[in-house]
C-alpha cells in the first residue's frame, strides 16, 4: 500500500489524515497501533514534515498547497526511537504546542487542533506507476440505457474527464473509457413501451450519451457499447474461464427479483417487506433454474483486499459501506437468466442469457482492444489492465468493489487499483425524481449556461465523494465571481488597456518580472495537478480562484490607468504584463476543469494553437509571455451568466 511517506535523510516526508488532525502528540511507535497508522497516512489537507536534528524534533503543519499557516511553535526535546518498517519510519512521539491565527480552530487542552479540516481521508492514486508511455484504463460506469441520459451521468463523467487530462498534461497515458450497458430485460421492457426494438432503442440512447458528451467537452479515449460483437466475445472468454475454474453452477433459485436494478432482493434490504429501497416499487416473486457464480468461495479474499489495501475502495464511507456487506457473509449470485432474450447467450446452455452484470463490467477490459486486434483477453489486457480507478455512483459499489474483484480473481487477471463511489445529486436540496418534477435535464443546463460553467460549478462546489446540491441561484453566482468576475474581468480590463496604451504589444519578457506571483505559479504548477490526481477537485479550483483575486487586488491597488496618465508608464506596463501572465497561468491550470474557456482564453493571448491543444502542467511556470508579442483585439471570453426569464 502507498502510504504517503517518502524518507528523506534523516527525516520523513508524511501525508495524514484523520479526524482529529493533531493534538496530544502522535504516538506510534509500537507493531500494534502501526497498522492502524499506515491506514490512516493517507494524502488528506494537512502535509507534515517531521525532521529529526540534534535530538529536536521540528514539525511544521502546511495547508495544501504548502502554504504555511502561521503556527508559533514550541520545540522541545523529546526522546525519539526511529523504526524502520518496509520504508516507514515512524518517530515514538512528536508533541508541539502551537498557536494557529486563523479562524475556525477549536481550543482543546492547551492545544489546537484543526476540526475543520476532519472529513476524513482523501484518496491518493497511484497513477504514475510505470514508463510514462504506458497506457492504463479510467472508467466512468458503463451507462445504462433503459432511459435518457441524466445529470448524475454527466457528472461522473465530468470528473473522470477532469482527472484524464490532469494526467495527460503530467506526461501520462490513461485511456479514458466510457459507454452504455446495452443488455438486460429492463431495456428489452423499457423498448417496449416506446414501441421500439430493443436494438433501436440502444442506437437512440446511447447516440444521446455521445452527443451530451461531446457538448460537455468529455476527451475520452473509448466509448463502450455492450451489444458490439467484439465485446461478447470477450464475454464468453471470460465466463468460460471462470466456468472452468469450477466458480459457475447450475441451482434453482426462488426469491424476490427488482426490474430495475436486475438482481434478486435479499429480504433485509427490503422495505415494508417487498419493496425495493433503491426504486420503490415492488419486487415480484421469481422461481427459475440459472447459472451462479461462486461468490462465497471469495469471501477471505474480499476481506483481505479490503482490510491490508484500505485504499481499494474510496472515499473511507464508501469502504466502511463495503467492509460492512462482506463481513454479513457474501451470498453466491445468479449470472443468467431463462427468461430474456435481450443479452448475450451463456456459452454452453443457449436457452440462458449472461445477467447484465457479469456483461457489462467486461466493458473496461473489452473496449480497449484497437480495431484489427484479434478479439482476445489477452490483447485487451495488454491495452491498458489494469485499470488505475473506476469513477461510479455509490448506488453500484456492491458489483465494483465486490462482485468484480471475485470475478477477476476466478479468471485470474489483475484487480483495478481503486473504486471509488461519490455520492448522490440532490436539487435545491431535495432528491430529484420524475414525480416531483425536479429533475435536472443535462442538456438543458449546458444549453443555457455552456460546457465550461456546468463543469466548473460541479467539479469546484462539491466536495467529490459527499453528496452534492445544485442551486440554480447558487450556480450562476459561483461561476460569475470566479470565471466572470475574478478571471474574465482581469483579462478584458489588462487587455483593454494594453490597447489602448500599448497598440496591443506586450512589452515585457514575463521571465524577467519578478513578483510573488511568479513563485506562487510555480508552486500552483505542483498543488492543481497533485489535488486532481487525489480527486480532490475543490482542492484544485480554490488556489486558482485566490491566485486571480490576488491578481484583481494587485491592478486595483496599482491602477495602471492612473499610472499611464502621471507618466509612470513603465510600472503601469509591469502591472499589465504580470497580471495577463497570471490569466495566462491560470488558464493552464483550469484546461482539465474548463478546457473549453481555457483554449479561448489562449485564443484571446494570441498564442498559438499548438501551444493551447497539448499543454502540460510544466507550462504554468511562470515565463510564458514574451516581449514583443502582438494580442489579437480583445473579445470577452467569459460573460456573466443570466438566469432565463421566467416563462409567462
Amino acid at each position: 500500500m502507498y502510504a504517503g511517506v517518502d524518507v528523506e535523510g534523516d527525516g520523513i516526508m508524511i501525508s495524514i489524515s484523520g479526524d482529529r488532525c493533531w493534538h496530544k502528540g502522535w504516538r506510534a511507535c509500537n507493531e500494534q497501533r502501526r497498522s492502524n497508522v499506515l491506514e490512516r497516512v493517507l494524502s488528506f489537507r494537512l502535509l507534515a514534515e517531521v525532521s529529526m536534528r540534534l535530538g529536536i524534533v521540528w514539525l511544521r503543519v502546511f495547508e495544501e498547497g504548502n502554504r504555511l499557516l502561521n503556527f508559533e511553535f514550541c520545540q522541545r526535546r523529546v526522546g525519539v526511537d526511529w523504526t524502520m518498517n518496509a520504508g516507514f519510519v515512524i518517530g515514538s512521539e512528536v508533541g508541539f504546542l502551537g498557536r494557529l491565527k486563523k479562524d475556525g480552530l477549536v481550543s482543546h487542552g492547551g492545544r489546537r487542533f484543526m476540526s475543520r479540516w476532519s472529513k476524513g481521508p482523501r484518496p491518493f492514486l497511484r497513477m504514475c506507476a510505470g514508463s510514462d508511455d504506458t497506457p492504463f484504463a479510467i472508467t466512468t460506469p458503463l451507462f445504462y440505457v433503459n432511459a435518457e441520459p441524466h445529470m448524475g451521468s454527466a457528472y461522473t463523467t465530468m470528473a473522470t474527464d477532469a482527472i484524464s487530462r490532469s494526467l495527460r498534461m503530467s506526461g501520462k497515458n490513461p485511456v479514458m473509457i466510457t459507454g452504455c450497458d446495452e443488455h438486460g430485460d429492463k431495456i428489452r421492457m423499457s423498448a417496449e413501451k416506446l414501441g421500439r426494438s430493443p436494438r433501436d432503442h440502444c442506437d437512440k440512447i446511447s447516440s444521446q450519451f455521445v452527443t451530451l458528451f461531446d457538448k460537455l467537452g468529455i476527451d475520452y479515449d473509448k466509448f463502450c457499447r455492450t451489444t458490439n460483437p467484439v465485446h461478447e466475445t470477450i464475454v464468453e472468454q471470460f465466463m468460460n474461464r471462470v466456468w472452468d475454474n469450477g466458480d459457475i453452477y447450475k441451482s434453482e433459485y426462488e426469491g424476490l427479483y427488482c426490474t430495475g436494478c436486475e438482481e434478486y432482493k435479499d429480504t433485509k434490504d427490503l422495505v415494508n417487506k417487498d419493496e425495493c429501497p433503491v426504486h420503490q416499487t415492488k419486487c415480484e416473486s421469481r422461481k427459475e433454474e440459472n447459472y451462479f457464480f461462486a461468490l462465497s468461495k471469495y469471501q477471505s479474499q474480499i476481506e483481505k483486499l479490503l482490510e491490508e489495501n484500505p485504499d481499494f475502495v474510496q472515499p473511507a464511507r464508501s469502504r466502511n459501506e463495503v467492509l460492512s456487506w462482506v463481513k454479513s457473509g457474501l451470498r453466491d449470485f445468479s449470472v443468467s437468466r431463462a427468461n430474456n432474450p435481450w443479452g448475450i447467450p451463456v456459452p454452453k446452455d443457449n436457452s440462458q442469457t449472461i445477467y447484465v452484470w457479469f456483461d457489462a463490467l467486461l466493458g473496461y477490459i473489452s473496449s480497449l482492444l484497437e480495431p484489427g486486434d484479434e478479439p482476445t483477453i489477452e490483447n485487451a489486457i495488454a491495452r491498458g489492465w489494469p485499470a488505475k480507478v473506476h469513477i461510479i455512483g455509490k448506488d453500484i459499489l456492491r458489483f465494483h468493489a465486490i462482485y468484480w474483484p471475485a470475478m477477476l480473481m476466478s479468471a485470474g487477471l489483475e484487480l483495478p487499483e481503486v473504486v471509488f463511489g461519490h455520492g448522490f445529486l440532490t436539487k435545491d436540496g431535495l432528491k430529484m425524481g420524475k414525480s416531483l418534477g425536479n429533475t435536472l435535464d443535462p442538456f438543458e443546463l449546458v444549453g443555457t449556461y455552456g460546457a465550461d460553467a456546468t463543469r466548473y460549478f460541479f467539479l469546484r462546489s462539491i466536495e467529490f465523494g459527499s453528496d452534492g446540491d445544485y442551486n440554480e441561484e447558487r450556480f450562476i453566482s459561483t461561476v460569475n465571481a470566479d470565471l466572470a468576475n475574478n478571471l474574465g474581468n482581469l483579462l478584458n480590463r489588462s487587455m483593454n488597456l494594453i490597447r489602448k496604451n500599448c497598440d496591443l504589444m506586450y512589452e515585457l519578457d514575463s521571465s524577467d518580472i519578478d513578483h510573488p506571483f511568479r513563485e506562487r505559479a510555480s508552486q500552483l504548477a505542483t498543488l492543481v495537478p497533485k489535488n486532481l490526481k487525489q480527486l480532490h477537485f475543490t482542492g484544485a479550483c480554490q488556489p486558482i480562484v485566490e491566485y486571480l483575486g490576488q491578481a484583481n487586488l494587485y491592478i486595483a491597488e496599482e491602477e495602471p490607468w492612473t499610472l499611464f496618465k502621471q507618466g509612470e508608464r513603465e510600472r503601469a506596463v509591469r502591472c499589465l504584463c504580470t497580471c495577463l501572465e497570471v490569466v495566462r497561468v491560470s488558464a493552464v491550470l483550469l484546461k482539465p476543469v474548463t478546457p473549453m474557456l481555457s483554449d479561448r482564453i489562449y485564443q484571446s493571448l494570441g498564442l498559438p494553437e499548438q501551444q493551447w491543444q497539448d499543454l502540460r502542467w510544466s507550462d504554468a511556470e511562470w515565463g510564458g509571455l514574451k516581449q514583443g508579442h502582438k494580442f489579437p483585439k480583445p473579445v470577452p471570453v467569459f460573460p456573466r451568466l443570466e438566469a432565463p426569464a421566467p416563462v409567462a
